[in-house]
């Protein structure tokens, strides 16, 4: 159990300014932020790497992907916090790849016009439905986050159904569209939150790093002093001047932030709210040849006696990156979400399922794919039903700050904006001005 002792003690001159518990996104940001301004710091991080949720690992010349991350060029945070150039993102093809009743169709460019939306050869309804998708998704796009924020809060299941949009519009593109973009099959995700992710949908492109995703977290550590991050060091106690560790004694501190995911951050300090989490799992397969020649985002819109499908979404890596995958093999990342009774073979026991399910969807013969993963993360994204507060405090008092993730939206725009909002908190309590006073952005 983790020890509390609010007694603040002189520091060692070895000890730093600032201790980040969690070498996640927002623990690294706030570290960035804050030795950018001359203090010392030092990330502790329990496992053997940094990133979190966001890891990549290489199998047999395969790259494979922890969760199911997609990026997107309108995520504000990603410009402000990153050399986006250095991390070479490759976008996904405009739109997406819909499957339902058997056949599959191209849905939801927002670059189209409204007029080109009609004419698409898409089962969403009449021509005008069409149209009447696109100039929603063209609004969207020109709506200020602000007034999002204040728009009445319901669940997006709920909202989907008062766009004006079809029913055929709403089953065949946007329920699987959001499904997916939120990591929530019964979108029980705030109206508001759902209606900022499709904002950004609309506004830029879904991408991915060429080098992985823990491309961002490694660029990330790249830019902190020589010494800044520790990995393999447990902490099992903070206080707001310091924290005690497993095998490392107690390292002093002015500020102590806890950076870790919500259920760790709870673990550390029990009066922490703990969030809902929807599971993400992830299938990886290799093929001899790409199923498409492009990388699309392909959904599965079919809902089976009205439950949500089996498969949410599918993407051929190695066509967004050939690097993804050895010369002359391709890899497909399968996504799964929900809660799943796995049995006794654990995720991989739904394999079969999976296989079967991507020959229907990709219109091909998947008996020659090799089976080369599945991971399973049961925490991978904070729900975020109504209401939902996309900036919960990240002061608890003077010393002790914490942020991710959980403390604004399930994204990696929100654990990039916790990042820099418990920056500034530290900032403040310490004195310090921050290098900019920038709008804060919840999106």
């Amino acid at each position: 159990m983790p020890t509390y002792d609010f007694t603040r003690r002189a520091r060692r001159p070895s000890d730093p300014d600032v201790v980040v518990v969690g070498g996640g996104l927002a623990g690294l940001t706030a570290a960035r932020a804050l030795t950018g301004q001359g203090l010392t710091v030092q990330l502790l991080e329990r496992a053997d790497r940094i990133g979190g949720r966001m890891a990549t690992r290489e199998l047999d010349g395969f790259r494979l992907d922890d969760g199911s991350h997609l990026l997107n060029t309108a995520f504000p945070e990603l410009h402000r916090a990153l050399d986006v150039e250095r991390l070479e993102l490759r976008p996904l093809a405009p739109g997406v790849l819909v499957h339902s009743a058997g056949r599959r169709y191209r849905a939801g460019d927002p670059q189209l016009t409204a007029a080109r939306q009609a004419a698409a050869r898409a089962p969403l309804g009449s021509p005008l439905d069409k149209a009447r998708l696109g100039s929603f998704l063209a609004r969207l796009a020109a709506t200020p986050a602000g007034r999002i924020h204040t728009r009445p809060e319901t669940t997006a299941a709920r909202a989907i159904t008062g766009h004006g949009l079809a029913p055929r519009t709403v089953d065949g593109f946007l329920r699987p569209l959001l499904s997916a973009l939120l990591g929530d099959p019964a979108l029980g995700t705030s109206s508001r939150m759902a209606d900022l992710v499709l904002r950004c949908y609309a506004r830029g492109r879904l991408c991915m790093p060429a080098g992985g995703i823990a491309s961002v977290p490694a660029q990330l550590a790249a830019a902190l002093p020589v010494g800044t991050v520790r990995t393999g060091v447990e902490v099992t106690g903070i206080a707001a001047d310091g924290v005690e560790t497993a095998a490392h004694g107690r390292i002093g501190a002015q500020a102590v932030v806890i950076a870790t995911d919500a259920r760790s951050a709870v673990e550390l300090m029990p009066g922490l709210r703990l969030p809902d989490f929807h599971p993400v799992t992830t299938f990886f397969h290799a093929a001899d040849r790409a199923p498409v020649n492009e990388p699309v985002l392909l959904l599965d819109a079919d809902r089976p006696g009205g439950q949500p499908p089996l498969v949410s979404h599918s993407l051929v890596l190695s066509e967004l990156d050939p690097s993804y995958a050895p010369a002359g093999q391709a890899l497909v990342a399968t996504t799964v979400l929900g809660r799943r009774a796995f049995g006794a073979g654990g995720p991989a026991g739904l394999e079969p399922a999976v296989r079967a399910r991507l020959a229907e969807l990709y219109g091909t013969s998947t008996r020659g794919w090799q089976f080369l993963s599945v991971r399973h993360l049961p925490d991978a994204l904070p729900a975020m039903p109504p209401p939902h507060n996309p900036q919960r405090p990240v002061r608890l008092l003077a010393g002790l700050y914490v942020a991710g993730d959980h403390r604004d939206t399930s994204s990696v725009q929100g654990a990039l904006v916790s990042g820099r909002r418990v920056a500034r908190a530290v900032l403040r309590d310490l004195g310090l001005p921050a290098t900019a006073q920038e709008a804060e952005v919840a999106a």
